[in-house]
């Protein structure tokens, strides 16, 4: 894969292995319809390491594919003197559009961006914008709250388990809050791994959930989430998914999952920056916005529980109100 000094090409999609959804491409030169518009995706580290980068270059094919503007990725962007050194690069190829894959590139956007007055930066998850900025925020807090919700009617035991990669995730808290939401007490046992990607840790902390008698398990981090759940499963326990679809991990063991549609949400904005009605600041993209759902529900679900669930995502849609949490 090439690096920080990616060419102007992109990577054509040739195949989608079904399952874990990793896109192989072939390398073309851009054929692009709009000369004027060009965007960028800064990725912390590389393009196939997690599942959320993955995501976050499905939806720079969408604006290169649907909106016809020449786009480029660029890995390992991980210290603000990497990034200074590629916005420079960027903005020498006449780079207008710069997207930031993660909360990390929302303070150091912000260190840069007066440097650099004819880029729109993009940061997503991040919580601050200024001029010539954006941050986009998921509802994660909606997301975890209706996975909370199901696992505390799903629950056996009387005890349910997130295991997060940061304290901070808002579907954490949502989650907690989803399950006692309902008329059954339910208690949540919280852990964190302090890192995205360290899987060993993860395992351990649904080690000491389980022996806690938690029986359903909730992996929100993108870089462990997978082993948990076939951990989980191997145990007898159900989980909730994280990211994507991870039904195919097992229809009996994962119960629905949390999805981010950030493809849809990077090809929203996109398409923003070329009417000109991109604004700095704050942008927040949920449910009503199809930028998070729940996937598909396990065989195991009653089926009054799936309608319970269903008719409270939309009546959250319709209202802005979570179902219980007054």
């Amino acid at each position: 894969m090439p690096g920080a000094g990616t060419a102007w090409k992109i990577w054509v999609l040739c195949s989608v292995l079904i399952g874990s959804a990793l896109l192989i491409g072939c390398e073309n030169p851009v054929s692009s319809e709009s000369e004027e518009d060009k965007a960028a995706l800064l990725l912390e580290h590389t393009i196939n390491e997690q599942s959320w980068n993955r995501k976050g270059y499905q939806g720079l094919l969408q604006i290169q594919s649907e909106l016809g503007m020449e786009v480029s990725y660029h890995e390992n962007i991980s210290t603000l003197p990497k990034l200074k050194e590629q916005v420079n690069h960027l903005e020498e190829k006449g780079v207008d559009l710069v997207f930031g894959h993660g909360k990390v590139f929302g303070e150091r956007f912000m260190n840069i961006r007066k440097s650099y007055p004819d880029i729109h930066f993009v940061s997503i998850n991040g919580e601050t914008g200024a001029e010539n900025m954006t941050s986009v925020q998921l509802k994660g807090y909606a997301m975890g709250y209706f996975a909370g919700r199901l696992a505390g009617n799903m629950t056996n035991t009387g005890a349910i388990a997130v295991i997060a990669a940061r304290s901070w995730q808002p579907e954490v808290n949502g989650f907690a809050d989803g399950a006692k939401s309902g008329d059954t007490p339910v208690e949540v046992i919280s852990k964190t791994t302090g890192s995205w990607n360290n899987k060993e840790k993860a395992l351990q902390k649904l080690q000491a959930a389980t022996s806690e008698d938690a029986d359903i398990v909730y992996p929100a981090g993108n870089g462990f989430h997978v082993d948990v759940i076939n951990q989980a499963k191997e145990q007898g326990l159900q989980a909730i998914g994280y990211l994507g679809d991870q039904s195919d991990l097992g229809e009996a063991a994962v119960l629905t999952s949390t999805i981010q549609h950030v493809e849809r949400v990077y090809q929203k904005i996109a398409e923003k920056y070329q009417k000109g009605e991109l604004k700095s600041g704050v942008e927040a993209y949920g449910f009503e916005e199809g930028a998070v759902s729940l996937g598909p529900f396990s065989p195991k679900v009653p089926e009054n529980v799936r309608q319970r669930i269903k008719a409270d995502i939309d009546y959250y849609k319709e209202t802005g109100e979570l179902p219980g949490s007054q």
